[in-house]
């Protein structure tokens, strides 16, 4: 009832939106981009990987944008090693996240997520029959999610987190998310925190554990072209790298120039935007201001002019900005002097480069607090961090003290990749077929607890159902174990100790199903 409701609110807002969306069409290519795959037509590249059901398992990871992209790109080639039967693929939301992503896993195996449409989804879930859908983060989409949960799909989360900004909207949907965050399968949070509100808005506790933070073990790949045409380039002169930054942000960079300048004249800067459409517009700004300056897209390697000191790069191309982080004296992380929730600081730190941020950093908090306590990282205030990159520059040996601090917090955070990766095969680990069942189950039974699963109901409420409609112990613990997505022996545990079969009123009735059930711990 909650997703029939929550299609018939999604379709009103495609309706009402429906003029603006096709002007933006009209105008913007990065929204025609993908189109027939966002609205449920699989794409032929990805043909020659499937195999017939059952041959050879197919895992699908829901990587949203590049920042996403990066944090899983290490899980994937573990995972890869790690189950070398099994194939992946990848989906992803924006145009950036998607264009990393084909230079990463290659484009036979990468493409655009499905809008949450009911026709869209089923037509990926029916095409790829995946063993097993991994999200990124917090990616929860209502019909994706049913659709798996429909076709028995389990479904993971990795890296899982809710941030400051989005826990109170959560909170206020609790009715909508419950039902659906409750039949996740594994739910591996970055933080304590993070897991403790997902078991909040009904994750089930036994399923939510701490894995940390994927984006601890990201490491530049290889170092990029811009890094190696940089390095050529620089001669002797220092560089402050301002990484994924939003609008306002260059301009007030371009405002403290002069003043940085004043500091070390023998500098340059890398200007990063986060947005790739908003490489024309910076460039213009930087026109305007009258400082030199160059895009790296224009760049040649057969021309190699020196960087004059005083003069700006513009790094108007996508996935080389974490490997440019390692020729820095200084970072400026952007995002984080307007209210947009920052960006992620460990970019810079894993090459032991000091970092400045604004005040806002709400969605990666845990990050910048494990920094921060160990005095690995600057905030600072619109007003002062002109200031704060100054003094880093003109004490240098400060600046590659907190650097180091920074590299040593990375690398004591390391090891989620690992982490995952175990948990995700314990739950991909496949299930031996049943034997000694002494009668088939009800399916109408097996159905309707499905239902009362879906509508919220508890496991006690679930069990009695089954009990007062004619099931024994045999048919709650099959049950329950397909329900919950539980080993054999665990779901035999689970009915043994719950109060509808420890109930000494229906003792005579279970007597009859008591030898067999006792027989469930010598089955596969």
């Amino acid at each position: 009832m909650i997703i029939f409701f929550y299609n018939v609110a999604l379709l009103a807002a495609l309706v009402i939106g429906a003029p603006w969306w096709l002007w933006r069409m009209a105008t913007t290519y990065k929204y025609r981009e993908g189109l027939l795959e966002r609205l449920g037509r699989v794409p032929r590249r990805l043909g020659s990987l499937f195999a017939p059901a059952g041959e050879r398992p197919l895992i699908w990871i829901h990587a949203v944008s590049v920042g996403e992209v990066l944090a899983v790109t290490r899980l994937v080639a573990t995972l890869e090693r790690a189950l070398p039967d099994d194939q992946l693929l990848i989906s992803t939301t924006t145009r950036t996240g998607h264009a990393l992503a084909r230079e990463r896993f290659g484009s036979n195996r990468v493409f655009y997520c499905p809008l949450d449409l009911p026709w869209a989804v089923s037509a990926y879930l029916r095409r790829l029959k995946p063993s097993l859908l991994i999200l990124v983060e917090t990616e929860f989409w209502p019909n994706l999610l049913s659709g798996c949960f429909r076709r028995g799909i389990p479904v993971a989360v990795v890296n899982a987190r809710i941030s400051n900004r989005s826990w109170p909207r959560y909170q206020r949907l609790g009715r909508l998310w419950r039902p659906l965050l409750s039949r996740l399968s594994r739910v591996l949070a970055q933080s304590a925190t993070d897991a403790e509100r997902l078991r909040a808005l009904g994750c089930l506790p036994d399923r939510v554990s701490v894995a940390g933070n994927l984006k601890f073990d990201v490491r530049a790949a290889q170092e990029a072209d811009a890094t190696r045409e940089l390095k050529a380039r620089l001669g002797g002169l220092r560089l402050i790298v301002a990484g994924s930054t939003l609008e306002g942000e260059e301009s007030a960079l371009l405002q403290a120039w002069p003043k940085l300048l004043a500091a070390d004249s023998q500098l340059a800067m890398v200007l990063a935007p986060r947005h790739p459409e908003r490489f024309t517009s910076v460039a213009l700004l930087l026109e305007k201001s009258g400082i030199p300056w160059v895009r790296r897209s224009e760049w040649s390697n057969e021309k190699q002019e020196p960087l004059r000191p005083g003069a700006i790069v513009l790094l108007d191309t996508i996935g080389e900005l974490a490997s440019v982080y390692s020729l820095a004296a200084v970072a400026f992380v952007g995002g984080s002097l307007v209210p947009a929730g920052g960006h992620n600081p460990l970019e810079p730190a894993q090459f032991g480069v000091p970092i400045v941020m604004g005040s806002h950093y709400a969605n990666f908090t845990a990050i910048v607090d494990d920094l921060r306590t160990q005095n690995a990282l600057s905030i600072s205030t619109n007003e002062e961090y002109a200031a704060v990159l100054t003094g880093l520059l003109r004490d240098r040996s400060n600046a590659e003290a907190m650097g180091a601090r920074a590299k040593e917090v990375f690398n004591q955070q390391a090891g989620a990749t690992e982490r995952c990766v175990q948990a995700l095969k314990e739950l991909l680990r496949p299930a031996e077929p049943f034997i000694g069942i002494p009668k088939p189950l009800n399916p109408a039974i097996a159905k309707q607890a499905e239902r009362l699963k879906f509508d919220g109901a508890g496991p006690e409420e679930i069990l009695r159902f089954i009990r007062d409609n004619g099931g024994d112990k045999i048919d709650s613990i099959m049950i329950f174990r397909n329900l919950y997505q539980v080993p054999l022996n665990e779901a035999k545990v689970k009915v043994d100790n719950s109060e509808v079969w420890n109930d000494r009123e229906v003792a005579g009735k279970e007597s009859h199903t008591q030898e067999t059930a006792d027989g469930v711990e010598h089955a596969p």
